[in-house]
This record gives C-alpha cells, structure tokens and sequence, in this order.
C-alpha cells in the first residue's frame, strides 16, 4: 500500500482526497518508481479542479511531474537505485501521474537526474521551467543575442515566468517582467528582472494592428489579449515563445505583424518533446539556473494541500514553483 491523491467523479463533479492505493491498481510499464517529490503546473490545477476535461477515465492519479528513486525496472536504460526525473508525455492526464508515493512508467518517458539537482530542486523546475528553458532555446535559434534588447517575460510571477526570468536575466539578457501582483515586483527584481511593469495594458485589445517596436522576444504565459498586444510590439524580426493560456486561448490578431516586421510565433510544447531536446534543456538548466534563485521559487506543499493549490494556481494566485513532499506525505 502507499499514499496517493486520487480523484473521483461523481456525475460530473470531481472530488480528490489521498488516500492509500494497492500496489496492483498501478498502470503497465516497465519501471517502477518511488517519487519523492511532485509538483502543482497550471495543468494540474486544471486536472485536479476537473477542468477543461483533460481526464477521460476515473478514479484518477493526477501528478504530469514527478522526481524519485527506481524501484524496480525492465528498461535496459534504468536499475533499480536510479535516479529519475519524468515531466510530459500525458502521464497525469492520459494514465496516473506522480501525486502518488508510487509510479509506474514507461522507461522512454523517464531522463536521469541532470547532474548538481536533488530530486526537490528538479520539481522546482518541473514542467513550468523545463518550459521555460525550451523557450529560450526556440528564442536563440531564431537568432536572439543578449545585444538585441528587451526581454519581455508576461505572467512572470508564475511557475513558467520565474524560471524563465531567473535564466534570462543570470545568462546577460535585458528582463522586462510583466506582473498584474504589486507584491511580485521585489520577488521577481530578486530574480534578476531589470524592469518590472503592469499587465494591465497588454490586456487591452490593441487599437492598431502595429504599435511602437519595443520588444526583442518574448515569453508569454498568458495567450489573449495579452499574445496579440505584445505582436503589436514585437521589434522587426523579433520573436514570441507562447507556452500558455492563463489568460485565454482566442488570439485575434492580424498577419501584419508577421508581414512588415517579420515577427515569430513560436509554439512551445514541453509534453511530447523528443528525448534529445530533453536532455539538451535539462542540461542547459544545470548550468544556466542559480540555485539560490531556484530555491527563492518554492513553496512546499503536501499531498492535502494541492486540492487548494490548484483552485490557487488557476486564479493566478500562485507565485513560483510549488514542490509537493509527496514521499513525506
């Protein structure tokens, strides 16, 4: 038996509670992990929160990160004493997840513990920041320097914003951090941002289809408003990752942007990501996050905190990254 935060429901209504699990429930695979730590993305909050339908079949282990030690394993890549890190391929959503002292995966999904990183620190990265990473990977094959200007990070108080800043900022590039929490500006000037401004105006839909050139690149969380405002002021050959939709998935925008100044979508999607790239990001981590930074992120949780956790992250209420002591819970 082990614990784990299990979801049920109940003629529409989705309720999560944790409780202790037969080993026999656990999916097929072919290793089998202990966790030690998980964490709360904005996925999760929707998955625990029942919303937006991501899970098809209940009862459900929700969890799309965990970080632990191997417990058994038919992977030539993997023996038992490994230490694993899983983030993506739909485990959480399609099949049970990581908010559970146990796991059983495929090996392919699974990447060793990057050099440097306890298994706590690797959930302070989790999805949100191995986002954020593939972010700026996209960002410089586009052709971004640290000499082609302002940085811009929207939602950069959340999970994807802070690691996002604190790699920016600590590798030479010029942050400008977008926050609509006055309580963030110090927290995110503490992760390296030059500047730090109101979301507010790029939540207001843009009055013309090209506004003033100001941003060299950008990450962006939010989607919205907030996606076509700042392609309104993208500087010529200037590129936008989107990696999220807090703020809405409807993008009504023009093709002038990308017509006169040669601006860049760039989509950014962490969860089916090639083995390589993976590895490539995880490594680039290990190098380009502070831990002092990464460790001023956390909030540390439990297994009975995250129901609240995820209705928090949802209203944006989150700041950082959550680590979830899902072997302590």
């Amino acid at each position: 038996m082990f614990k784990a935060l299990l979801l049920e429901n109940t003629n529409g209504a989705v309720s999560a509670s944790v409780v202790p699990i037969e080993e026999s429930r656990l999916p097929a695979g072919n290793v089998t992990v202990a966790v030690e730590y998980s964490t709360v993305n904005y996925k999760d909050g929707m998955i625990v929160s029942g919303v937006g339908g991501l899970v098809k079949n209940y009862p459900h282990v929700p969890g799309v990160d965990f970080a632990g030690t191997v417990l058994e394993s038919a992977h030539p890549g993997y023996h038992a004493g490994d230490k694993v890190v899983l983030t993506g391929w739909r485990v959480g959503e399609m099949q049970w997840g990581g908010l559970s002292q146990k796991a059983v995966v495929n090996g392919d999904w699974l990447v060793p513990l990057p050099e440097g990183f306890t298994t706590r620190e690797a959930m302070a990265i989790g999805t949100a920041g191995f986002t954020a990473m593939l972010a700026v990977m996209a960002l410089e094959a586009q052709g971004l320097t640290r000499h082609s200007g302002e940085v811009l990070v929207t939602g950069a108080a959340g999970g994807v914003g802070s690691v996002a800043t604190a790699i920016l900022a600590h590798v030479g590039y010029q942050v400008v951090a977008s926050s609509g929490r006055a309580d963030a500006h110090e927290y995110l000037k503490s992760l390296g941002a030059t500047t730090v401004v109101d979301r507010s105006p790029f939540a207001e839909p843009a009055k013309r289809p090209l506004e003033s050139e100001r941003w060299a690149a950008c990450i962006d969380s939010v989607g919205g408003n907030t996606l076509a405002r700042v392609l309104a002021q993208m500087r010529y050959n200037g590129s936008v990752a989107a990696v999220g939709l807090a703020g809405g998935s409807k993008l009504e925008t023009t093709v002038i942007p990308f017509l006169l100044r040669g601006a860049n979508l760039l989509g950014i999607d962490s969860v089916m990501c090639p083995k390589p790239r993976r590895l490539a990001a995880w490594q680039r981590l290990s190098l380009e996050l502070p831990r002092d930074r990464l460790r001023a992120m956390i909030v540390d949780a439990s297994l009975s905190d995250v129901p609240r956790l995820a209705a928090d992250i949802l209203k944006g209420q989150v700041r950082g990254r959550i680590v979830v002591d899902v072997g302590g819970a």
